[in-house]
């Protein structure tokens, strides 16, 4: 048990080294020569990631609780585990409906049918 703890945190240290590196190489290959700022060092795409994380990803997340275990929570799937096939049919009609051009955002009926 001890053993997988420690290859799970090398494997851990690998993935974030890794992608570190990915972000110092593509950062500087790119962003200089696109928006004329400096080069950055290892240190500063790891700081890069993990601000990213925090402004885009937030601190827990699936990666912390297990690939997918809030959406089994949300709202929305209870109550789409609720609907009954048809139920659920309509709501995929009218969704798509309401994606297609013209859709009429204010009313609030059932989409008619195209003849």
């Amino acid at each position: 048990m001890k053993m997988q703890i420690i290859k799970h945190g090398f494997l851990a240290l690998a993935i974030v080294t890794g992608f570190s590196a990915i972000v110092m190489f593509l950062w500087n290959i790119l962003i200089p020569n696109i928006f004329g700022l400096a080069v950055i060092n290892f240190w500063q795409a790891l700081g890069l990631l993990a601000l990213a994380r925090l402004l885009f990803g937030g601190i827990g997340g699936k990666f912390w609780m297990g690939a997918g275990m809030h959406s089994l929570h949300s709202p929305i799937h209870e109550k789409w585990m609720k609907m009954t096939p048809e139920e659920r049919k309509d709501f995929i009609q009218r969704r798509h409906h309401m994606h297609s051009f013209g859709y009429d955002f204010f009313n609030t009926d059932k989409p008619e049918k195209e003849s």
